[in-house]
């Protein structure tokens, strides 16, 4: 049983580096810069306040175990999504939202607002949150990955489920097989939800990565690489970021989703994304 997430938290400084770190570590990976570039989506998605960055880090986790137990890709990021689905229910069940903003009570784009959510000590609800809810997220997460001898479970060769909007835009962003699992549970706005939009997050996490890479002695959280993703992106969507809102709909399956990518949907903003890799 995990005792020293609090310890972590304060080590790693983000919540997404932080649950990202500790699934690693209990699946017995080692993926420093990997977690290093999860920062970016701490606060919510560049501290927007959307779905909290311990949901973001364990997402990813959760995908590069996928990629090592699974087969193939596409049963690999079937698996990623259930599980990813599995830590949601977990956590929504604790803290009644996926969404940041509504657990801090803070507007971290407001300095008054941060400053208060600081010196009230509402911070220390993070880190208790952290330490409660950490053994319960690896749960979670096991039950999601066990992959079952079902016909669920079974990827028949006409299924592609590489057509998710995360997983293309990381494709087109240069990214590995494996990274391409790593954020296939970000897929319509992370396990299906309809929350923040998922493929934003993760051109933010594979741009971040590259910045990383480049720069392995620095903090990633507000890396310039991220700051351009998200600027563009909100500039493109007139500020709308909400999967729901921008897909028009909320996917009630992942075959359901794939279907609506391969046809079309969601691509204005799967290529401003797609583009996001010129952007100096």
């Amino acid at each position: 049983m995990i005792k020293d997430a609090k310890k972590v938290f304060r080590e790693k400084g983000t919540c997404s580096q932080t649950f990202f770190h500790l699934l690693d570590r209990e699946f017995e990976q080692v993926k420093e810069t990997e977690e290093c570039a999860a920062d970016s989506l701490a606060g919510g998605i560049m501290q927007r306040g959307n779905q909290c960055g311990m949901l973001w880090g364990a997402s990813l986790a959760i995908g590069a175990e996928a990629y090592r137990r699974c087969n193939n890709m596409e049963q690999a990021m079937k698996v990623a999504v259930r599980a990813t689905k599995e830590v949601m229910v977990s956590f929504l069940s604790r803290e009644n939202t996926f969404n940041c903003r509504d657990i801090t009570h803070c507007d971290f784009s407001n300095k008054w607002s941060f400053a208060k959510y600081f010196f009230s000590g509402r911070f220390l609800y993070c880190f208790k949150m952290a330490e409660q809810w950490a053994p319960e997220a690896i749960e979670s997460a096991i039950r999601g990955l066990e992959i079952e001898e079902s016909s669920d479970d079974r990827v028949s060769e006409t299924e592609s489920f590489s057509l998710n909007c995360a997983s293309l835009v990381a494709k087109k962003l240069g990214a590995s097989e494996q990274e391409m699992v790593m954020v296939a549970g970000f897929a319509g706005g992370m396990g299906l939800s309809g929350e923040g939009c998922g493929a934003l997050s993760a051109a933010i996490w594979i741009r971040s990565l590259d910045w990383c890479r480049e720069n392995a002695s620095k903090n990633s959280f507000k890396n310039p690489n991220a700051v351009y993703v998200v600027e563009a992106f909100e500039e493109a969507t007139d500020g709308k970021i909400l999967c729901s809102e921008l897909a028009g709909v909320k996917f009630n399956s992942l075959e359901e989703h794939c279907d609506f990518i391969e046809k079309g949907g969601c691509q204005k903003w799967i290529e401003t994304l797609g583009k996001s890799v010129s952007w100096k």
